[in-house]
């Protein structure tokens, strides 16, 4: 690929993010991370550097992790005080942001190449439990006990998924529902978009084991692996919070984490897990890192242990890996043309699916859409709530 056409895609991807990040009424805490992607969007040096980055890296994203790590770094500065801080209310956007922020990464190019050398971007968005919870639901209804295994668990956050508290609010404005415990100190909140309420169960699974795979897993107790995964969370006050409460969890409570390939590794894990609790397979946003082949391997193995034990697969996933012609998810459900256009026009969002095995039979169902950082979900599966799930009420 040539260096205008790799830049070219770098702007592209820069764009989509901005544009999830900025969509009509958008709240103003979302305006700095919109404004990071606009600014190397825009500018063909910052553009120039981000394709230092090997595209299958995820240049943009990489790129505005490192910039923030820098910044969070260089405290006191007139650019720091655009970012949030733990637990404080988001700062106004300097006026002058786009002209400092360029200014910034220009000035740090080096330090800025060296973190992309020597990081991967992982988000770890604990907020996208959110969207895992209704999928949850008919696998909660079955009553059986859970293990999960989270692809791509990065630093496990979503391996305690039953230790937060969760809120929906929406569709209607005096509509809200909660689950999960009430004394957690990560508190979950999402909006909840469209006409068709999800399926919100009365408790969360019952996880017995949690394993989590990931070709590089991250210790919270490094100090120096939290502060970069501080620096991929997108710069929102709520989401930077959220962050260091789920990290506070996750330490307090290790859970198992796996080194390797998903598809080298996942076979064992199967193997290893007794029969009789439900195996339930999670992963948000991690097959962007896959590539086609790798992703056809993954579904062989998922297809072959299906036929073998009930197993579920729930997947939160853009298409963006999937090239601007996909048409399907990750999960290989067919997206109705309604949301490919959105998609495309819009801007990013996560396609959540699940595929369920059952003696050997297997269902596939697109259930709904969700913001990337969690701000919100749509429910699209019209489809009768199971018995033990409840539909939103008025709270």
């Amino acid at each position: 690929m040539s260096g205008g056409s790799q830049a070219a895609v770098v702007a592209q991807q820069a764009a989509a993010i901005a544009a999830a990040w900025s969509p009509p009424g958008s709240p103003p805490s979302w305006r700095l991370t919109a404004a990071q992607f606009g600014v190397l969007r825009d500018d063909p040096e910052l553009l120039a550097i981000a394709t230092m980055i090997a595209p299958e890296r995820l240049p943009a994203l990489l790129f505005s992790a490192a910039a923030t790590a820098l910044v969070l770094e260089h405290e006191p500065s007139p650019m720091r005080e655009s970012f949030p801080r733990v637990g404080a209310p988001q700062p106004p956007l300097s006026p002058d942001f786009r002209e400092q922020y360029r200014t910034f990464c220009l000035d740090h190019r080096d330090d800025l190449l060296k973190l992309c050398e020597a990081h991967r971007y992982q988000m770890n968005e604990v907020g996208r439990c959110a969207d895992l919870v209704p999928a949850l639901a008919p696998t909660i209804a079955e009553g059986r006990e859970l293990v999960l295994v989270d692809i791509g668990t990065g630093a496990g956050l979503t391996l305690h998924l039953d230790r937060y508290r969760y809120v929906f609010r929406g569709p209607q404005p005096d509509r809200m529902t909660t689950v999960g415990d009430d004394d957690s100190v990560v508190v979950l909140e999402t909006e909840v978009r469209g006409s068709l309420p999800p399926p919100i169960t009365p408790v969360l699974p019952r996880i017995v084991d949690r394993i989590g795979i990931d070709v590089e897993p991250l210790d919270l107790f490094d100090s120096g692996v939290r502060a970069w995964l501080a620096a991929c969370v997108p710069q929102e006050s709520a989401a930077i919070t959220r962050f260091q409460r789920a990290v506070e969890v996750a330490i307090a409570n290790p859970a198992r984490t796996v080194r390797g390939d998903a598809c080298d590794v996942l076979p064992a894990i199967l193997e290893g897990i007794p029969s009789g609790p439900l195996v339930c397979l999670v992963d948000t946003y991690a097959h962007v890192f896959f590539s086609a082949e790798a992703l056809a391997r993954f579904h062989a193995i998922v297809e072959q242990f299906g036929g073998r034990r009930d197993l579920d697969w729930i997947s939160v996933d853009p298409l963006v890996p999937l090239g601007d012609a996909a048409d399907r998810s990750v999960l290989d459900i067919p997206v109705p043309a309604g949301l490919l256009e959105r998609n495309r026009r819009l801007g990013l969002f996560g396609l959540i699916g699940r595929v369920r095995y059952r003696g050997g039979k297997r269902a596939r169902s697109l259930l709904g859409i969700a913001h990337p950082g969690a701000a919100w979900l749509e429910w699209i599966e019209a489809q009768r709530a199971p018995r033990s799930a409840r539909r939103m009420t008025p709270g």
